[in-house]
This record gives C-alpha cells, sequence and structure tokens, in this order.
C-alpha cells in the first residue's frame, strides 16, 4: 500500500499542461484551456480568414474610378463620407485616405452595415450605397460602364467598392492589402508538418485566388458570407478532420467557437479573442506553428509521464508485496517503498519541466 502511488497517474497530465501553459505564454502564446495545448496537437487542418491573419489587414487605395461628371476627389470624399461609421478594414483605409487629403464631408444619417455587401445609408438626403457587385445588382444599381476596369482591378487581387449616390452609380474604388511577409513560411511549414492549410475569404474568386497563390494555398473559398465561415469548418469536421481556425474579426468568432481550436490574433477584436482558446499576442502567424510544435511536444510529455506512471506502478506494486520474495529473496522495507513512491511524482514532475529545453526559433 505505501508504494502504490496514484500520485504519478494524477501528475502526468496536469504537470505536462502547466509548463507547456507556462512555456507558450513566456513567449507571447495565451493558451486558454487546457485541451487546447493537447487538441492542437492532433488538428489536421487550418482554416485561415484572409483579411488580418495571412494579410496585414491595412489596405490602401490603389485605383479611383468616377463615373459620370464627378471626379476623383469628389468620389473619394463621398465614399468616406458613407464609410466614416464602420470599422471594416476596407472602410477605415477609405477615411484614412480622405484625411490624408485633408477632405472633409458631412455627417450621413439612417447608417446600416449589411454584413458581406456593404454600406446603405443617407447623404445629404440622397441614398448612398457602398459595397460590392452583389450590393449593387441587388437594388438594381447599373454597374455595366465600370465591368471592364473591374476585371483588372480583381485580375490584380484588388478589393472594390462600388458607390452609387441618388441610385446612380458614381464610380468605384480598388484598395490593395499586404501579404504578411512570413505567410508564405507559415504555409510551407503546416505542409512539412502534413497539415493542410485552406483560405477563406469574402473576396471575390480573382482576389482569392491571387493572395492564395502568392503564398502556395492551394485550398480556398472565396465570396464567404461572415454567417459561412462557421459552415465551412464545420463541413471540415464532418469529414473527419481535426480543424484549427485563424481569425480576428466579429464575424470570425463563430467559426473559431466551432472549430476542434480557435486561434484569434491579439490584435484582433475581443469577441475573437473571447472566442478562441489559443491567443497569439504578438500577432505573428508563425505563432501558430510554434503553438503546433509546443503541443505536439507537450502531448509526447504526457505519454511519457503516463507510461512511467504504470510501469512503476506494475513492477513496484509487485516487489513490495513479496511477489519476488519466494524466488529471489527480494523484498522492499515500507521505508524504502515510500522513497521510491516519492520518487516516482518526482520523476513524472522533473520530465514535463524537460519541456523547458524546447526552442522557439
Amino acid at each position: 500500500m505505501v508504494i502504490a502511488c496514484l500520485c504519478a497517474l494524477g501528475l502526468a497530465t496536469p504537470t505536462a499542461i502547466m509548463v507547456g501553459s507556462g512555456i507558450g505564454l513566456n513567449n507571447s502564446i495565451l493558451i486558454k484551456k487546457a485541451s487546447a495545448l493537447e487538441q492542437i496537437a492532433r488538428i489536421d487542418t487550418i482554416v485561415f480568414d484572409k483579411t488580418g491573419t495571412i494579410t496585414e489587414g491595412r489596405f490602401g487605395v490603389t485605383s479611383i474610378f468616377p463615373s459620370g461628371k464627378i471626379n476623383d476627389n469628389e468620389l473619394l470624399t463621398l465614399t468616406a463620407a458613407g464609410c466614416a461609421f464602420s470599422n471594416h478594414p476596407l472602410s477605415l483605409s477609405v477615411v484614412d485616405e480622405a484625411r490624408a487629403r485633408n477632405f472633409t464631408w458631412d455627417t450621413v444619417q439612417d447608417f446600416e452595415e449589411r454584413a458581406g455587401s456593404g454600406i446603405l445609408c443617407k447623404y445629404r438626403d440622397k441614398a448612398l450605397m457602398i459595397g460590392n457587385e452583389s450590393l449593387m445588382t441587388s437594388n438594381n444599381i447599373n454597374i455595366e460602364d465600370l465591368r471592364n476596369k473591374a476585371g483588372e482591378l480583381e485580375y490584380r487581387g484588388e478589393s472594390i467598392l462600388y458607390v452609387s449616390y441618388d441610385n446612380v452609380c458614381k464610380g468605384m474604388l480598388g484598395l490593395a492589402d499586404t501579404i504578411k511577409q512570413n505567410a508564405k513560411d507559415v504555409v510551407a511549414s503546416l505542409q512539412k508538418m502534413n497539415i493542410r492549410a485552406v483560405m477563406i475569404t469574402g473576396d471575390n474568386e480573382p482576389a482569392a485566388n491571387a493572395v492564395s497563390s502568392a503564398v502556395n494555398i492551394k485550398e480556398y473559398h472565396s465570396k464567404v458570407l461572415p454567417g459561412e465561415k462557421r459552415d465551412i469548418v464545420k463541413n471540415y469536421q464532418e469529414r473527419g478532420m481535426k480543424v484549427g481556425m485563424v481569425g480576428d474579426g466579429i464575424n470570425d468568432a463563430p467559426a473559431l467557437a466551432q472549430a476542434d481550436v480557435g486561434i484569434a490574433i491579439g490584435a484582433g477584436t475581443d469577441v475573437a479573442k473571447e472566442a478562441g482558446d489559443i491567443i497569439l499576442m504578438k500577432n505573428d502567424i508563425m505563432d501558430i506553428v510554434r503553438a503546433i510544435r509546443l503541443g505536439k511536444k507537450t502531448l509526447a510529455k504526457i505519454r511519457q509521464n503516463l507510461s512511467w506512471a504504470f510501469f512503476y506502478n506494475s513492477i513496484g506494486i509487485p516487489v513490495a508485496a513479496g511477489a519476488l520474495y519466494p524466488f529471489f529473496g527480494i523484498s522492499l522495507k515500507p521505508e524504502y517503498a515510500g522513497l521510491a513512491m516519492a520518487l516516482s511524482s518526482v520523476s513524472v514532475v522533473t520530465n514535463s519541466l524537460l519541456l523547458k529545453r524546447m526552442s522557439f526559433r
């Protein structure tokens, strides 16, 4: 009874998890749930939301195409007026560009932002709409004169904002996002680990293809509405895959919650960070790879600890019970049995602490 030690079995998992979580935190990877460290070691698919994860999420206005009698400055001012109350990355970029040019505008009324479509409001008592092609066509706004230019922008991977004022298309803006420098390296590292990388985005097909090709992601979903992200993650899970979801926005939260492991970017919204199981505090997506490696090493330590604890008990208990005494005269005094019991617990803790030798470079 003295040598029988369930402590080693009881300590096998929590000590490894505690050490692994501490290592993650010291390297700006916040692991909110103990189970996440185990789950991330088992994932075989990572789904990236494009904006803010693969790309910087900071767009720049690259093209302005007015239609009719309106000029570039007037079109940008009109667009900025409609975008002023929005927190969408495209809207913020338009407002920043207009302010950089010292433009001013009046406040809009009846502001409404439709996820996956755009903005509807009133500006100087006339209807103002800013958004994608579906928003224009659903409101019977003719954009045929801009089709060719729009095709050129889409081919270059730029996002397009159409602008309609008083139910007439006044032009469009092209905006481009910057791909993160290490995004391609992250994808390559995941592929070496036999983990599938998938990208989802609300952008059109050419824009999605341009970004996915640049970072060597072979599988992507374009024109994804906010409510569809969770369904995509669930679909992969139903096909038997262990899915990790990486996102930073409010509309990523349901997908982050649905995934086996939700990974939120530290610079993202509070809603996304609340829904995520792991938060990358440095906003470095290479930490995704580091977190997976940490999870795998932690899981390996758990298995080592459990194996040692089972081995110890399966050998120690029969010896202490005198099973070897009739044949070899071997027995254990109670004080030695107690010492062996304590050492088994110490060995499990020590083995877990060896995780600290892990390199995070």
